[in-house]
This record gives structure tokens, sequence and C-alpha cells, in this order.
């Protein structure tokens, strides 16, 4: 596909791109070797997807980034790849699927604008620094030129920024609002200043559950960047796959991704692990942004009270004050975020559908489902832990 000065292309994978190249578009702020804003749209976390065989042949994810070149120079790209089923996505859309197959439809494969297995909130249409506009209009229009090319049901884009969404909603694609909890950093100096803006109630409840998880036996470490070593993957690799195997039926990511992990991404990672006479017994791994530290996985081999509260949010809300975080975000799904701290956000995504009839009903759906996600966040918040404040009367 071609635009008068702008020309569209589809990888198979990120081996066909420079990773400059990508970078520029994913991460400019990291140029000079600063952190990148999100590491998950980096070449080397994406790339270690790939590589890893986390995704690709046999996984439902397979790659087709979109590339936007004007004039021979890369402006713009998108992590996507072409869906045969609904998994790892994490905003969902198994309803629209069940009913487009029941109307005689084939919903999958579908095409996804994503990074897999990831609910963390970062700009998806990834243009270099002034191609903004015409970089995120090309993108748009090549998602949906492939998907029409190829008569797909549907296009999405998931986890994408406020400002994506209502500018893909501009070019006619379809605006869905759902939720998430985070925890925000009111400029806390301490984990000590956090507990002092909660009610006195939550305070005590928080202090109680982090002395339980502390009195576990043994010790908790935080391991990033070089103080990270293979043999904490060997133990990690136990925790994911008895979470993964609960939760999901089969772990998303394949054992290669945490060696490839270890040698390309150690400076991108926090794990937390809780150990017991030197033994691994409990973890956490999140991802370190430049402002904003992403949960990612936990899992344990014994069972400790309270320990998954201390390592998963507590021990990250601790980082994230230390190292000036604006915000942790959590992960998906979880109502017990909110008593520790972690309120409900809105999180976006845009979707095409191929289909006129379908997309207006789909249209409908959304619009309900977003004044039920804002009634639902402003009454979940008021059940924070947060003190209430009270104007004074004028």
């Amino acid at each position: 596909m071609s635009a008068p000065d702008i020309e569209i292309s589809v990888l198979g994978s990120l081996a066909e791109i420079d990773p400059e190249e990508w970078d520029a578009c994913a991460c400019p702020e990291a140029a000079d070797g600063a952190r990148a804003v999100d590491p998950f749209t980096t070449y080397r976390f994406l790339k270690a997807l790939e590589d890893s065989r986390s995704v690709g042949t046999g996984t439902g994810w397979q790659p087709h980034h979109l590339v936007a070149r004007a004039g021979g120079e890369v402006i713009a790209v998108a992590p996507m790849y072409a869906k045969g089923h609904s998994q790892g996505e994490y905003i969902f859309d198994h309803n629209w699927a069940h009913a487009w197959e029941r109307a005689g439809g084939r919903y999958y494969p579908k095409l996804q604008i994503a990074v897999p297995f990831t609910p963390a909130t970062g700009r998806r249409f990834l243009t270099k620094p002034g191609e903004e506009d015409r970089g995120f209009q090309a993108l748009v229009q090549g998602l949906l030129h492939v998907g029409m090319e190829n008569r797909l049901s549907s296009a999405h884009a998931t986890f994408c920024t406020l400002d994506e969404a209502t500018r893909g909603a501009e070019m006619g694609l379809l605006h869905r609002v759902t939720q998430q909890y985070h925890w925000m950093n009111d400029d806390y100096g301490s984990f000590e200043d956090f507990l002092g803006a909660l009610s006195s109630r939550k305070r005590k409840t928080v202090r109680k559950e982090r002395r339980t998880a502390q009195a576990f036996g043994g010790e908790i470490v935080q391991y990033s960047g070089d103080d990270l070593r293979p043999e904490h993957w060997d133990a990690f690799w136990e925790f994911y796959q008895d979470t993964g195997a609960r939760k999901w039926g089969t772990p998303y990511l394949t054992r290669a991704f945490f060696d490839i992990a270890q040698e390309r991404l150690r400076d991108d990672m926090l794990l937390v692990l809780a150990l017991e006479d030197g033994r691994p017994v409990a973890g956490a791994l999140n991802f370190i942004g430049r402002d904003v530290l992403f949960g990612r996985y936990w899992g344990a081999i014994e069972h400790f009270p309270c320990l998954h509260f201390e390592l998963c949010y507590y021990q990250a809300i601790d980082y994230a004050i230390a190292h000036g975080m604006r915000a942790v975000e959590a992960g998906a799904q979880g109502e017990h975020k909110l008593a520790r701290g972690y309120l409900p956000v809105e999180c976006h995504s845009l979707h095409w559908m191929a289909d006129d009839g379908f997309s207006n009903a789909v249209s409908d759906y959304l619009e309900a489902e977003k004044r039920a996600v804002s009634d639902d966040i402003e009454i979940l918040t008021t059940y924070g832990p947060f003190k209430k404040i009270t104007k004074e009367p004028t």
C-alpha cells in the first residue's frame, strides 16, 4: 500500500528492520542511552518474544509489523500480529467472536496491534518525533488496508493511549474504555508517607500484612541489572509455570525468553524474590519504564500468608517511591488491589469491524460499556483506602 508520499509495508519479523530504525519511532527519548518510557515496544523486548518463539508459528501470534516510510525513511511503526485466538490480550472480545461465528462468519484470524501478553498502556502507533500526524494516519490506513485486502473480520489496537484512542475515533475506529488498577505516587518521600495518606483502619491493615509477609522465615531481595543471575530465572520459571498453568492453561512465555531476557533485558527488569535459607520460594517480576513500574508476573512454590501482596504490590511501591516514579501499573484485573492503594483508572483500545451491521452493534455495546465502566470507577474509588477529604463550608 502507498499514499502519495508514504509507503506502508508489512514485516513478517523484526529481523527485517534495523533496530535503530524501529527504536527511533518506539523510544526516541532513549537515543542518548536514557531509559525508554515504555520498555515493551522497544526492539529488544519484541525481538526477544520472537527469538524465544513465544510468538510466531503455533502460538496464535504471527508477526505482521507495520512500517511507514517517507522518501525511504522510516517514520512510523506498529507491532502488529495476526491472531488465531483472543488469548493473551486482556481486553477481551470472546463474545464478539462467538456472535460473529454464530452468524456464520469466521472471526479468526484477526489483526491485533498490541504487545503480546502485556496489559500495560503505552503508544501503539509509534512515530518519529515530528511525524505524529501523518505517521499515525498512515499506520491506521495500513491497518485497515491489510484487514480489508485479506477479508479479515476485524482489527484491534489494545492498551493504546487516550490520545491515540481519540485520534483513532476521529478516523472512524471504535473506541473502547475498560479499567485497571494503578498506584499513583503523590510525591511520597517514603512508604510511611504513603501510609499517612490512608485511613487509620486501612493503614493498620497494610502494616499488618507487611509484618505477616516479612515474617515468612526468610528475606526479600530486589534484583535488577547486573545483580540478576541466570540461576534466578531457573527459580522464577518454576513460579511462572505454576501460575500460568492455573490461570491460562499454558504459560505464554517460553523458557528461552528468560534466558534472552537475562542477556538483553536485565536493565529493564526488577525481580523481587523471597528467599528461605537462600532458596527462592516466591517471586514477582516487574518491568521498569522511565517513570512507571509495570508489574507482570508472580508465582510461588509454597504458600506464605500475605507474601503475594508484599512481593507484588508493596515492594513495587517501595521501588517506585525510592526511584521517583509516578505510578505502578499492577497488571490486569483484581479488585483486591483497591485496598492496597491501587485505584481504578480507564484503559483504552481501538477496534474496526469489517461488517457495517456488526460494527454498529459493537458500537452500541461500547457506549453502554463505557457508561458502566465510568460508574464502576466512581463507585470503586470511594471504597479506596485513602482518607476522605471533606470540604470546609464556604
